[in-house]
């Protein structure tokens, strides 16, 4: 490895949708290459050919592209240190295989599952390891002959690595310290299959990252019992100088309850478990995505970067720029972070508070057409600055603002018990006497006129504010009334109290 930077990899299996946890590790991959001036990988581990989902991959690139977490090489990207995706490179593979097989740090096993599954019943615990590997059926009981015999009938075999035991594993980890791992518990783990003629994961992720030069393997907490045999296998190639570091980032929790956050939580508790609305190609199931549930992407960024790590300070709101310059992975947590999506909200919500009002009207714009009204985007502009204290998504202004497009058809009843008493018609009456003769619906100036009229007859001031509002917006809440009738304008308000007086007496 001649990599005199930092070098990291992000590197999903397009199995199906990427998890809000595997968000959080290319999150913090990304915040850590750029902290210190180094480059990010996007690398396609779709040697599982049992697994694949088509869509998936195109989904992972999607869902990051939108977070803004950006590659500088990889699936999509390009890059020297190509091709990128597990599954072309096969050729690379087989190399470094029959460098194991050659150097006898690794043999061919022929066992089939139903021996497997046999040995199993047999031995409790069983496991394929320096105990059990000479009573199975590979390259260390078999003669030579019969074994190359076998290949070339074609019959099935895998490649698996031959761990020594009684040796200590030292993992030196950035966030958990060292782990030391005896290499007894570990099993002679599958490295390659004939069937498809490619590698598990254990293998083709060290040559990988040995040959991409990555410098720091970022990845989650459930990784961390493969550290010691990625170890071993660095040292089985004689690569050991060129180890990356590695950092195994904590769990992300169920809200409720112990154990992992899963997507049946997010469906019991009605919060997404993944970036982008996800249809299942085949199930049929649609699964809700944070983008189409109205987070801003800017939000969950935040949001996820606070679980499991933390600035050093009480500071929550921080922009992509800030997380990158205050990232240090000594500040990461050891143990598992509790999802709180009602704190996702909260960060959505002063996110909503950040962009311009008129931003926030376009985003507002396609979902008021679906609702059949349009609207110019200077004045709906206007309307959302009156209600985006009161939302924390796009999706909730229509039932805030539904009036201004929509006069109301019925009315509050308890607002009419308590607001509409007996004479309030023939007061309203002389409200719109008052509107008509106003110079300018101006809010400050149509206040303080309709006010001093209010205080000069000596009428509840409570009751007759309440009742006007009650006539225009159909229910006694929302934002100032003046600046509701400004908007309105003169005909359309008064048209409304007409109505009302028809209807309510």
């Amino acid at each position: 490895m001649t990599a005199s930077k930092v070098r990291v990899r992000f590197a999903p299996s397009p199995t199906g949708p990427l998890h809000i946890g595997g968000v959080r590790t290319a999150l913090y991959n990304y915040l850590f290459a750029r902290k210190n001036g180094g480059e990010m990988i996007l690398r396609i581990e779709d040697t599982d050919s049992q697994r694949f989902v088509p869509g998936a991959e195109a989904y992972i690139i999607e869902a990051l592209e939108w977070l803004g977490i950006k590659f500088d090489e990889g699936v999509g990207y390009g890059g020297q240190y190509g091709p990128y995706r597990q599954s072309e490179r096969k050729d690379i593979y087989r190399r470094y295989v029959d460098m194991l097989l050659d150097n006898g740090k690794a043999y061919i096993a022929f066992d089939t599952p139903a021996e497997l599954e046999a040995k199993r019943n047999e031995m409790p615990n069983f496991q394929y390891d320096a105990s059990t590997r000479m009573q199975m059926r590979n390259s260390l009981t078999l003669p030579p002959e019969e074994v190359k015999a076998a290949i070339e009938a074609g019959t099935q075999y895998v490649v698996r690595f031959k761990i020594e035991p009684g040796e200590d594993v030292v993992v030196n980890d950035i966030i958990r310290g060292e782990v030391v791992i005896n290499s007894s518990i570990l099993d002679d783990k599958v490295l390659y299959k004939s069937a498809d003629n490619l590698p598990t994961y254990h293998l083709a992720n060290i040559v990988d990252d040995h040959l991409m030069e990555v410098t720091h393997v970022i990845r989650g907490e459930e990784w961390l019992p493969s550290a010691p045999l990625h170890v071993l296998l660095y040292r089985a190639f004689g690569w050991e100088e060129t180890m990356p570091q590695f950092a195994h980032l904590p769990l992300l929790l169920k809200p409720d309850g112990k154990g992992k956050l899963s997507k049946r939580d997010g469906d019991r508790l009605g919060f997404p478990v993944f970036p982008l609305e996800w249809h299942d190609p085949k199930t049929g199931e649609i699964s809700s995505g944070y983008r189409e549930a109205g987070y801003l992407p800017e939000a969950v960024v935040n949001f996820l970067a606070l679980l499991g790590w933390n600035p050093g300070d009480d500071r929550e709101i921080l922009s992509m720029e800030e997380l990158i310059s205050l990232f240090d992975l000594h500040r990461c947590s050891k143990s598992g972070a509790k999802f709180d999506y009602e704190k996702g909200k909260w960060f959505n919500h002063q996110y909503i508070q950040q962009r311009s009002d008129r931003e926030i009207a376009e985003m507002y714009l396609p979902l008021l057409r679906e609702k059949h009204h349009d609207c110019e985007i200077e004045r709906l502009a206007r309307i959302v600055g009156l209600v985006k204290s009161r939302i924390s998504f796009v999706n909730e202004l229509w039932e805030q603002t539904a009036f201004f497009f929509e006069a109301p058809t019925e009315y509050e009843e308890k607002s009419v018990r308590k607001r509409w008493d007996e004479g309030m018609g023939a007061r309203m009456n002389e409200l719109i006497e008052i509107l008509r003769s106003l110079p300018t619906m101006e809010s400050h100036a149509a206040e303080e006129v309709v006010l001093g009229w209010i205080t000069q007859k000596g009428y509840h001031m409570g009751n007759v504010m309440n009742a006007f509002r009650l006539a225009v917006v159909g229910y006694c809440k929302g934002p100032h009334m003046f600046d509701i009738t400004e908007i309105l304008g003169r005909e359309e308000t008064i048209q409304r109290i007409q109505k009302a007086i028809e209807r309510l007496g």
